[in-house]
């Protein structure tokens, strides 16, 4: 097995110390549960231990967050948007040049087509029947997909969001929302319209509405008008 380079382990240090001080410790606690396996603990496992926070707890603890490189060329942390016990979330990639720029989860062109699908399609109302983040809070250089690293660092802050939400359902948006979810390669062109489990929440994949505007086909808008369809279902809608 490939031992990590130096490199690697003094991140994931930096990373397991910063969570530390989010959980609430000014030391190391040698004898707690927390260190009883070293080796499987993992940040989102520490904030899970934690009472459940509400969303601008989960807020102040994130504070003006530096622990991955995205933080460096971003200009505004986009933490979420919406009702905060909403019913249905939904889950992005990333922020883009827009959301960048006012703080809020998609609010460019692949948004409006969102807002579109929410109340147009589902007959919802954007702002008081669902909530919207992202897996990663600042916007990736080009728009490219986040980096593993990346999404490790904001992972346990999506899972205090959902937790916070108590939300019905969570719908993924796009491939790398679905991965980051489930935790493996989600080739979402087959497994979109399919019900899933995260940390205790049902789960539908869909496409991104980016997706759908370079590919605005029919089968493409009939296929999100079915998993939406389902989601609603789901919500007794």
């Amino acid at each position: 097995m490939q031992t990590p380079d130096r490199s690697h382990l003094l991140r994931e240090l930096k990373n397991h110390l910063l969570f530390l001080k989010d959980a609430g410790y000014s030391e190391i606690p040698c004898e707690s549960e927390l260190f009883a396996h070293p080796v499987s603990t993992s940040p989102v496992k520490i904030m899970e231990a934690r009472k459940k926070s509400s969303l601008s707890q989960v807020q102040e603890e994130l504070g003006d967050c530096t622990r991955c490189k995205l933080s460096q060329g971003r200009k505004t942390i986009v933490f979420g948007s919406g009702n905060p016990k909403a019913d249905l979330v939904f889950v992005g990639e990333g922020p883009g040049a827009d959301e960048d720029e006012q703080g809020l989860p998609f609010v460019g062109r692949a948004g409006k087509k969102l807002t579109e699908i929410i109340e147009k399609g589902m007959n919802l109302n954007r702002e008081k029947d669902t909530y919207i983040c992202n897996i990663v809070k600042c916007r990736p250089p080009g728009n490219r997909d986040p980096e593993k690293e990346e999404i490790e660092a904001c992972n346990p802050f999506l899972v205090q969001q959902l937790k916070a939400i108590q939300p019905k359902v969570v719908v993924a948006l796009g491939k790398p929302a679905a991965s980051t979810l489930l935790g493996r390669n989600v080739a979402i062109t087959k497994e979109r319209g399919t019900w899933h489990d995260y940390e205790g929440f049902k789960l539908m994949l869909t496409f991104h509405p980016a997706y759908l505007l370079r590919a605005y086909t029919i089968e493409n808008r009939k296929a999100v008008h079915s998993d939406m369809k389902m989601v609603l279902e789901a919500l007794g809608r």
